[in-house]
């Protein structure tokens, strides 16, 4: 199909689960969907590696690990990307030892913009370049990942107040393997989640508290409170008070990735931004200044997570260690002049935005921002020279093809 389209000068793009805010799988061209490539073809129980088809879907992959008595290191908080596209992307978690879902992979099977099949493993330069591609290197079409025996999570989800959280961000980063805090603009405190490995027996919450908080508090209640903000946004400090009084603390053991990954149906817009892990709590300070005056208030809490540093040209944690700060708004409410504020604010410190996520930055300021974005540039232009997978996006963000 990339061989007809490439000949036919047209344009190719893959959509995985459309979870991207961005405008990166769009094309006036051949859009693929690899949903149907879903399949574990292999799994290598000593060395815990797995090769599997890049189209299948987070969600399923866990489970299916699972079963096999495997697991991945680390996850986001939504599973309903596909493998293909949470890596391309750099979707991280949190956790300040482990990188994001690309480093992760340790080979992979590509077919690039000429149609030919593109073999990487292990050890070959290129290992460190197309994993976090964008879409622009090729289609993935498998992927064998380094996992990790399945293991159990303690959660560990406590209200605390923001101004001691920010006061001492290495505390909160060495208090878990995997630390974040959400904090819903105009409240004075916040939910910090702390999940650490643990042996202890599996103790989770009854179905009736997963339903009541998960689908019930956390989704259609929050839902209705979003939709009365949109309307009356006046009464944005009450929700703000009434969303952070609504929280609880609560403490259960699970396995990983029922811990890692929650249900998320209530729709929105995101920015999300990694910077310097040392600037991590003045800049949250920076955006609290900015909620207290905007026009038209967030109705939804803000994010904040830490990631590890690694080698990957692209990747957002290239060469450093990254605190992570997402703005969302809820779906048809303004939200241009909030997140250009915050993104100025992330901008000062060196930022750079999840490859997924909005953002207003081209490929003459990212470039700055990203030490191999050359060595990535000509492997670009070795792998797709015709532009087959060029689209209006990725000529604003990576520019023209050399």
């Amino acid at each position: 199909m990339v061989s007809r389209a490439s000949a036919d000068g047209r344009r190719v793009r893959v959509i995985g689960a459309g979870h991207s805010f961005t405008a990166a799988a769009m094309t006036d061209g051949v859009l693929l969907r690899l949903d149907a490539m879903n399949r574990i073809l292999e799994v290598d129980p000593v060395s815990m590696r797995v090769r599997v088809e890049a189209g299948i879907s987070l969600h399923d992959l866990n489970r299916q690990l699972h079963v096999v008595g495997l697991a991945l290191p680390n996850l986001g908080d939504i599973d309903v990307q596909s493998l293909a596209g949470a890596i391309s992307t750099a979707t991280h978690g949190t956790g300040i030892a482990l990188g994001n879902l690309a480093t992760m992979v340790v080979a992979m099977v590509l077919v690039d913009g000429k149609g030919e099949i593109v073999r990487v493993d292990t050890g070959d330069p290129l290992m460190s370049v197309l994993p976090v591609g964008i879409g622009a290197l090729g289609v993935v079409c498998e992927v064998t990942l380094q996992c990790v025996s399945s293991f159990r999570l303690h959660a560990h989800e406590t209200i605390e107040h923001l101004d001691d959280v920010l006061g001492d961000v290495e505390g909160l980063v060495a208090s878990a393997d995997h630390a974040e805090f959400y904090w819903m603009p105009g409240a004075r405190r916040c939910q910090v989640k702390r999940n650490n490995r643990t042996d202890a027996p599996l103790d989770r919450p009854s179905k009736v508290a997963v339903v009541r908080d998960k689908y019930l508090g956390e989704n259609l209640a929050f839902g209705t409170v979003c939709r009365v903000g949109r309307r009356w946004p006046r009464l944005a400090p009450r929700i703000a008070k009434l969303v952070s009084s609504s929280v609880s603390e609560r403490e259960f053991v699970d396995d990983s990735f029922r811990v890692f990954s929650s249900p998320r149906l209530v729709r929105f817009v995101e920015m999300e931004y990694g910077i310097p892990l040392e600037c991590l709590g003045e800049a949250v300070q920076r955006v609290r200044e900015v909620t207290r005056h905007l026009s038209f208030p967030s109705l939804f809490p803000i994010e904040v997570r830490m990631s590890a540093a690694d080698d990957l040209a692209l990747s957002t944690g290239s060469g450093r260690r990254n605190g992570w700060v997402a703005v969302h708004q809820y779906r048809g409410a303004p939200y241009e002049s909030y997140f250009q504020q915050v993104a100025a604010i992330m901008d000062s410190y060196g930022g750079r935005p999840h490859w997924g996520k909005l953002h207003w930055l081209d490929a003459e300021q990212l470039a700055a921002r990203y030490p191999r974005w050359d060595e990535f540039a000509a492997v670009r232009s070795r792998l797709d020279p015709a532009g087959t997978f060029r689209n209006e996006y990725l000529d604003r963000v990576l520019g023209p093809i050399v």
